[in-house]
Parts: structure tokens; C-alpha cells; sequence
């Protein structure tokens, strides 16, 4: 037998790469460790070598190949939220049926924090990452993205969609959402809306108001519509709101894009003397303890156990086939009144 035949292929380096696209090690070297500091044409080229001659990184993306983990991550964008309870729930519990262990970090929002805990995963030599990312604005492109990419690990987004990244995800129907809610409102009777969302460029607050806009120009009488941008979270909407409504505002609904922002919204009007008999409440997605305030606060439901699950069984399908190529899935909402 040729003894070629029975030599393991060379690892691909650095310097491989840097000799075919005729480049300096140092640029070569800057890109797959400090990508925002490369023109997008080089690091494009860059990357697209570097598949080629599957080049890993370094010594842990290595291992992978030939040792089996069964520790996965996951990194979630804000704890604080309830929203991810049972994404977690299920999260874990399928995991435990599969003997796997779970490594979590809340990165706060924080990029800095999210890419610290992408490094930390690939320094474990994790099987797989489920991903909610800190921001899905388009102009969003993290710099450990490369490196992950290279490492090989299987990785599942949830909720927020990281823009240009090759992985499938788990996502809620963010337009039916946005347009069967306006929907109920207008049933109801009401014509004047305040919608309280995300970060203005956030993909998951444009689709929202996308079918929100599409539901109000299909309806045949007049309507308003305005619209507060903040974040995700309870703070800047109370903050928002209160604000919008110290201006001697008052429409017939507010419409918060989240839990969180809904409740900020009910704080703003209680601050305000304002019942919810004066404004109607609406949320996408289940305000937790809303009865404590009053009547629960009707919503467009989404089922985040099924959402938690479906990304699980999809990192566990991956990394039980490599060769597997996942497809997106979507949660859809469901109308509570």
C-alpha cells in the first residue's frame, strides 16, 4: 500500500492561506482574529480560503475532531427577561434526557460580554452553542463571528437573528404577530395607537411594525399611529411613555412589542393617574402578574417551551449529524384576549 495513502493531511496555517491569496501572514492573521480592523473584500476572500483548506484556528477547535463533548451553551441577551424562562426550561430539560450539561451566560445586552462568552464555550471545546444575540440590526457583525464559523461547532440562533451568520435558528412570527394584534385592537373599537418598541433598526421590531402598518392601511377608516423606539427591556419604556403621555397624549391603545416594554408602559400610566380604562393595554407576548395590576393584559401568546425545545432538538440533530443541514423554524402567536 502507497504510504501517502496512510499519512493524516497536513494541517492548513496561516501561512498556507497567506500564500494563496498572496497576502502577508499579519493581514491574514488580523483577519481571522480582529476582522473589524480588514476591508470586507479581503476578509471575504480571506475566509473563503481559510474553508478551503479547512483551516481551525488553534488547538481547542483541533480537539473537537476527535474528542466528544457533551457540554453545550447557551447565551442569552438579558436573564432579566421572562421571556426566556422557558426557552431555558425546556432548554435543560432535554438536555438532561440526552446527557448533556448546560454552560449559560447572560451577556446584559453587552457585546463586549457576548463575545467573551463565545470564547469561553470554544475554550471548553463545547459540542454546541444556542445563540440569542445582543442586537439583530444589520450592521451588527460581531468579530468572533469568523471563528466560530471556523471552529465547526454546531450552533442554533434563538429569537434574534444575527445578520449574515450561516446558522439556522428558532424565530417567533414577528409581522402575523404585529398585524394580529393592531388586528384585535381594531376590533375593539379602537383607532389611535401608540406602539412602544425595540431599537429603531432591530429587525424584530421592524417586522413587527411592518404588520402592524399593513393591518392599519387595509382597515377603511382613518387610524393613527406613534411610535416610541427604545430597548428591550422595562426602563427606558416607562421612561418613554411617561414622557409621551406628560405632553397631554392619550390614544385609545398602547401597544407594547414585548413584555417588558408593556409593563414600563403600565408603570408610565400609573405614574400618570391613567387607568386602564382611559388607555387599552396590549402586549406580544404574556405579561407574568399582570392580574395584580387589574384584568390580565391581552396579548399575541407565543409558546417559548416550544421554541426552547425546537432549538434543542435542532443543535442535538446537528451535532448527532454533522452532514445535517438544519432549517430555519418559526413559533407562531396565539391571540389572548
Amino acid at each position: 500500500m502507497d504510504s501517502n495513502f496512510m499519512k493524516k493531511p497536513s494541517k492548513a496555517t496561516i501561512t498556507d492561506i497567506a500564500k494563496r491569496v498572496n497576502m502577508t501572514t499579519v493581514t491574514v492573521s488580523r483577519a481571522l482574529n480582529r476582522p473589524e480592523k480588514v476591508k470586507k473584500e479581503t476578509l471575504a476572500q480571506i475566509l473563503e480560503v481559510a474553508r478551503e483548506l479547512n483551516y481551525v484556528p488553534n488547538a481547542f477547535a483541533r480537539n473537537l475532531k476527535s474528542r466528544e463533548s457533551r457540554l453545550f451553551g447557551l447565551v442569552t441577551a438579558s436573564l432579566d427577561n421572562p421571556f426566556y424562562g422557558e426557552v431555558i426550561k425546556a432548554i435543560t430539560r432535554e438536555a438532561k434526557r440526552r446527557d448533556f450539561s448546560l454552560m449559560l451566560f447572560d451577556t446584559d445586552g453587552s457585546a463586549e460580554l457576548e463575545a467573551r462568552a463565545i470564547d469561553t464555550l470554544l475554550s471548553y471545546q463545547v459540542a454546541g452553542i444556542i445563540l440569542s444575540v445582543v442586537s439583530d440590526e444589520d450592521d451588527y457583525h460581531p468579530s468572533y463571528l469568523p471563528k466560530l464559523e471556523m471552529a465547526g461547532i454546531p450552533v442554533v440562533q434563538i429569537d434574534r437573528k444575527l445578520a449574515d451568520a450561516p446558522f439556522a435558528g428558532v424565530y417567533l412570527d414577528n409581522q402575523e404577530s404585529g398585524y394580529r394584534g393592531i388586528s384585535a385592537l381594531l376590533e375593539q373599537g379602537h383607532r389611535h395607537f401608540l406602539v412602544v418598541g425595540g431599537p429603531e433598526r432591530s429587525n424584530i421590531t421592524l417586522s413587527r411594525l411592518a404588520g402592524i402598518r399593513r393591518a392599519l392601511d387595509q382597515y377603511p377608516e382613518h387610524t393613527s399611529l406613534d411610535v416610541l423606539h427604545g430597548d428591550y427591556t422595562q426602563g427606558p419604556a416607562r421612561e418613554a411613555v411617561s414622557e409621551y403621555l406628560a405632553r397631554g397624549k392619550r390614544p385609545d391603545a398602547i401597544f407594547g412589542l414585548n413584555l417588558l416594554i408593556t409593563l414600563g408602559s403600565l408603570e408610565a400610566m400609573r405614574q400618570h393617574g391613567v387607568s386602564r380604562n382611559d388607555i387599552q393595554l396590549f402586549s406580544i407576548d404574556q405579561v407574568p402578574y399582570a392580574h395584580l395590576y387589574g384584568e390580565p393584559i391581552p396579548c399575541i401568546s407565543h409558546d417559548t417551551y416550544a421554541l426552547g425545545l425546537s432549538a434543542i432538538n435542532m443543535l442535538l440533530k446537528k451535532i448527532d449529524d454533522p452532514q445535517h443541514v438544519p432549517a430555519d423554524a418559526v413559533v407562531k402567536g396565539q391571540l389572548q384576549p
